[in-house]
């Protein structure tokens, strides 16, 4: 008797399973979805490689050099990068002394507290400070961009899908507004249409406005596209500062691995040789 009620249960659970998904494909076909706005204007990233691409990449450091002038001169005026220490830089090939002078010399002075007065004051950078947010605090972020608050940059490439071909799609993707654009979609006041923007509209102006913005100290031409691949690579390494150890650590593990099963297949056939099966 247990046995039949259990079964008619699974067969009234099964049945409702198979009207629900026979019901649910009939609606999608009758009745498709509407395209949304963003469906339809949205785009995915370009495709940009990079040398760190790939399990055998290696980070450019010459690059990233590159990429923190960018940041420095352009992106830093709105943007944090407030988990990324000053003597990190060592890892892009400065030396200490280059290190402290960038920290002296970066345009945001540290908070600190006078220790005459005991009044907020600010001072020159040090190597073991993290970088200074250009802004005090999320109020005077807001007061400065319109509402709109910055984000931080440490960990951006880590947390957009495709990262750095999206960061590098964002600041070359800067278009005028198609004419089919929905007006309800357009952008208002003090917004830029960017269709590599998930909404499409974005409260960032373009930081980078044409040529020779900056100027490369190894001499590489400032283009527009090469500053937005820099800077790319730049995000992707203060995302992912121990990425090339990563990389050593997970090959020398493989092929650990593949010594260790060669052996245990050896010793297995030793073992087992005068043995029937």
């Amino acid at each position: 008797m247990v046995r039949l009620i259990a079964g008619l249960v699974g067969l009234f659970f099964s049945g409702m399973l198979l009207i629900s998904f026979v019901t649910g494909a009939y609606t999608a076909v009758t009745e498709p979805v509407a395209p949304t706005v963003e469906s339809q204007f949205h785009k995915h990233p370009k495709k940009v490689s990079f040398k760190h691409d790939g399990p055998f990449g290696s980070y450019d450091k010459a690059q990233l050099q590159r990429g923190l002038k960018v940041y420095a001169e352009v992106c830093s005026a709105c943007h944090s990068l407030n988990q990324v220490a000053f003597r990190n830089f060592e890892d892009l090939g400065y030396s200490e002394d280059e290190v402290k002078a960038i920290a002296k010399g970066w345009k945001t002075e540290v908070p600190s507290i006078n220790p005459e007065t005991g009044e907020p004051a600010t001072r020159p950078g040090l190597p073991s400070d993290k970088i200074p947010s250009p802004y005090a605090n999320e109020t005077a972020a807001r007061a400065a961009n319109n509402n709109a608050l910055p984000p931080d940059l440490s960990l951006m490439t880590k947390a957009r899908h495709n990262g750095p071909a999206y960061v590098y799609s964002l600041l070359t993707g800067y278009q005028a507004v198609p004419a089919n654009l929905p007006k309800e979609s357009r952008p208002g006041t003090g917004l830029h249409y960017n269709p590599y923007f998930a909404n499409l509209n974005l409260a960032m102006a373009p930081p980078l406005t044409g040529d020779d913005q900056v100027t490369f100290d190894d001499g590489t031409k400032a283009t527009k596209d090469q500053m937005a691949t820099d800077v790319a690579a730049f995000l992707t390494w203060t995302a992912e500062p121990k990425m090339e150890a990563r990389k050593t650590a997970g090959w020398a593990s493989l092929i650990f691995l593949i010594i260790f099963t060669a052996l245990c297949y050896l010793s297995y056939r030793t073992i087992w040789a005068d043995k029937k099966h």
